[in-house]
């Protein structure tokens, strides 16, 4: 039996589009991927960035279960740092009670943005300097359970809608401190390989042994979120992977950017100094025809003990974007028809 597949969307703006544009083709995605048997579809959050319209992933959470009938949709992730507990634990509360068992709330540990931005959001010195996120957490759990000590002064505080409790919480991360984190706190693991590939190996296999049973999660589960790239022949592979190198490039060297159209791509060569930071600093994307990708992906899945898997992919175009989700369903062996 096939590993669940799911699908992180980053939102990415195709240069000379719009937001409203790449928010659109979200939602015919996850509708797309619905009908195919995608298990889940999350959204991201990142600030300050001219190439995503991910700012508030709660906000489309909303706008696409409002637009989808099975798919579980969710945040890959909020960024705790950046947001009261008090108002997390609301907002998922209240997308709860809207869409009952089909809500997912991921949690990052990282800013997901520059450190300017992230000062912006966070208004205090000591949130830019200290790892509030245990706090943080521990503060969102014990406002949904109620379960502060006697004299703290939160414990008054029933969180509005009082009648439902939040959705599944995953802990998403890159590092081995996210997987210790997550499985000493007895939740669900989110490794994003698509960021730190090296590492997803030995930390999601430390989760899986290392769990610890809780009142939220009884047994380990952990989602091994990986970016591909799919092309249908070797050429229209490497144009793809051009695509990509060239914001990746850019995003390296800290440069505003909107990912490339086609057409802009083959007009595009990267600088020597580009190339040379792409080599340093390679892309962790799996790439190649449908069926290699899927086999590179099941193999490392199987390497990670991983429970899941979910695809995202970076390219901007619709078309693109479309032929991922549909090949890797079908050479996934997904049930469609949902």
């Amino acid at each position: 039996m096939a590993l669940p597949l799911s699908f992180l969307d980053l939102t990415q703006i195709e240069s000379g589009s719009t937001s409203s544009v790449a928010l659109r083709n979200a939602t015919g995605l996850a509708q797309a991927a619905e009908r195919l048997g995608y298990t889940r579809y999350w959204f991201a959050e990142h600030h300050n960035s001219i190439g995503l319209a991910s700012g508030s992933p709660e906000i489309m959470v909303a706008h696409v279960a409002n637009h989808t009938g099975t798919i579980r949709v969710g945040t890959g992730g909020v960024m705790l740092p950046n947001h009261a507990p008090l108002k997390i634990a609301e907002v998922f509360r209240v997308l709860e009670a809207l869409h009952p068992g089909r809500i997912d709330l991921g949690l990052g540990r990282a800013p997901g943005t520059d450190t300017l931005t992230a000062f912006a959001l966070r208004r205090s010195e000591e949130a830019m300097t200290s790892d509030l996120y245990p706090a943080l957490l521990a503060e969102l759990l014990a406002l949904d359970k109620r379960t502060f000590p006697a004299g703290h002064p939160f414990a008054p505080i029933n969180v509005t809608p009082a009648d439902v409790e939040l959705p599944p919480i995953w802990l998403l991360g890159s590092s081995e401190f996210s997987g210790q984190f997550s499985a000493n706190a007895g939740l669900g693991f989110s490794f994003a390989a698509h960021i730190n590939r090296p590492l997803a190996i030995p930390v999601m296999r430390s989760y899986r042994e290392q769990f610890e049973p809780s009142t939220h999660r009884e047994t380990p589960h952990s989602i091994l979120a990986v970016s591909v790239i799919v092309g249908d022949t070797p050429e229209q592979v490497e144009e793809l992977r051009h695509i990509v190198n060239i914001g990746y490039s850019k995003l390296i060297a800290g440069e505003p950017y909107q990912m490339p159209t086609h057409t802009q791509a083959r007009e595009t060569t990267l600088s020597p100094i580009a190339l040379e930071r792409l080599k340093q600093r390679p892309s962790s994307a799996i790439y190649g025809d449908a069926k290699a990708v899927t086999d590179q992906v099941r193999e490392f899945a199987a390497d990670c003990q991983a429970d899941e898997v979910m695809i995202t992919t970076s390219l901007p175009n619709q078309e693109d974007r479309l032929r991922v989700v549909t090949q890797i369903a079908e050479e996934w062996g997904l049930e469609s028809g949902k």
